[in-house]
């Protein structure tokens, strides 16, 4: 049996709002690149080129599947949507062999079916990939992206100058709000700091910023999750303070579904990006995912977690080499006792052996003197009600873990319960 009594403090701090009211819950969706990359051969790669009838695809099968019904509402493109050259009065074009119909009439097919449409750019002289890039054009693309009736923006940061994006990144959130359209903000600013930290002030970045990528692109396998969950669990004191409401950090998409990750990877993913209140952005195909994966990623009870007003990052407050015990603070709140309800997830690094993990709530942080009722949010089943004196025990899969929600007795259901008498 595996105890972990170290004890990390939690923060409830509160921060401030952007001011464009955007992104007020993590946002939720999907976006191309990590499934299809910049594939763009569509006679060889028909089904798995980036053009219009791809973001169609995953547009029906969100739409019809029950994706935009849990909550996945937006439709992102990414890099190589575009042609090589912008038209005569310096607008970006998209590519007429990929993107006939135009962008607009994509972002309509999109509003049709009750959906959001996100869009790529980069704030360099060119993207990542070689299209032309906003540099130079910042107030123009973002009046385009308005025109064409985009809802979100991505800003990556290829191929600039470093010491440019404190006053390109902010210059374009200033320009998609001097448009009158509401878009989210989406900037890859901080992502490319990862090796100059001093340089990243997140109470800046938010401040022209809704979300940001803050760490390397993710793969589809357990190595890639496990680095950027290794990062954030060394950065949380710095992520936290000024993570919220308008302002997430954003540690990248979702890889359930895709070859490489096994049901308990995806469900280890989907916990701790829940607990984290990350944005929850699908990078998969939809059209042929398997339904262990899909009933994963919809998962209400899981995704409420991650949806939920109060929008706080949650932390690592216990760990072993292989344990990682995470913490999230949550409504409903007790308005009587201020006693706050709990997200917990409990991580299992290790690829080869279960886990056996106990602990003693209190010492965890949950010290509601009336106790708490312990639902696991991925069976469905209740556990029980625990004081905070009681042990509360769990075996966790390899590459896997568990997820749970503490309501306090206040405020919970307790018919026909008793309260845990293992000690």
């Amino acid at each position: 049996m595996m105890k972990l009594l170290c004890l990390i403090g939690l923060s409830l701090t509160i921060i401030n709002a952007l001011d464009n009211g955007l992104a007020r819950t993590p946002p939720m969706g999907w976006m191309s690149w990590t499934a299809f990359y910049c594939e763009m051969d569509c006679e060889k790669h028909p089904h798995s080129c980036i053009n219009e009838q791809l973001y169609m695809d995953m547009a029906d099968r969100m739409s019809a599947d029950g994706y935009l019904a849990v909550g996945y509402k937006g439709v992102h493109v990414d890099d190589c949507w575009m042609d090589r050259q912008r038209d005569g009065q310096g607008r970006l074009l998209s590519d007429p062999q990929r993107f006939p119909s135009g962008m607009k009439s994509l972002a309509k097919y999109m509003h049709d079916k009750g959906l959001t449409f996100g869009i790529y750019e980069d704030y360099g002289t060119k993207t990542c990939a070689g299209f032309p890039g906003s540099y130079g054009f910042l107030q123009m693309d973002a009046q385009t992206f308005a025109d064409w009736d985009v809802d979100y923006l991505k800003l990556d940061g290829c191929n600039i100058n470093l010491d440019l994006m404190p006053v390109g990144y902010p210059e374009m959130g200033r320009a998609l709000n001097a448009t009158g359209r509401p878009i989210v903000y989406s900037c890859s600013w901080p992502a490319y700091l990862i090796n100059q930290p001093q340089k990243v002030d997140y109470n800046v970045i938010g401040e022209s910023c809704n979300l940001w990528r803050n760490f390397d692109d993710i793969n589809s396998s357990w190595k890639s999750i496990m680095s950027i969950i290794s990062y954030y669990d060394h950065m949380q004191d710095k992520h936290i303070p000024t993570h919220g409401p308008g302002k997430w950090h954003d540690p990248d998409m979702l890889v359930i579904g895709n070859a490489g990750i096994t049901p308990d990877m995806a469900r280890a993913q989907m916990t701790i990006w829940c607990i984290w209140s990350a944005p929850l952005i699908m990078s998969n195909d939809l059209r042929n995912i398997a339904p262990v994966f899909k009933e994963i990623l919809q998962n209400r009870a899981v995704i409420a977690v991650d949806q939920d007003p109060l929008g706080k990052m949650g932390r690592l407050v216990a760990n072993t080499t292989d344990v990682g015990v995470y913490i999230k603070a949550m409504t409903p709140v007790d308005p009587q006792s201020g006693d706050f309800s709990y997200s917990i997830g409990i991580l299992n690094r290790n690829a080869v052996n279960r886990n056996s993990v106990e602990f003693v709530l209190g010492r965890l942080g949950l010290n509601s003197p009336g106790g708490y009722r312990i639902d696991d949010l991925w069976s469905g089943q209740l556990v029980g009600v625990f004081k905070p004196t009681d042990n509360f025990q769990t075996i966790v899969n390899p590459t896997g873990a568990n997820m749970f929600k503490a309501t306090p007795v206040a405020l919970a259901d307790l018919k026909g319960l008793r309260f845990a008498t293992f000690k």
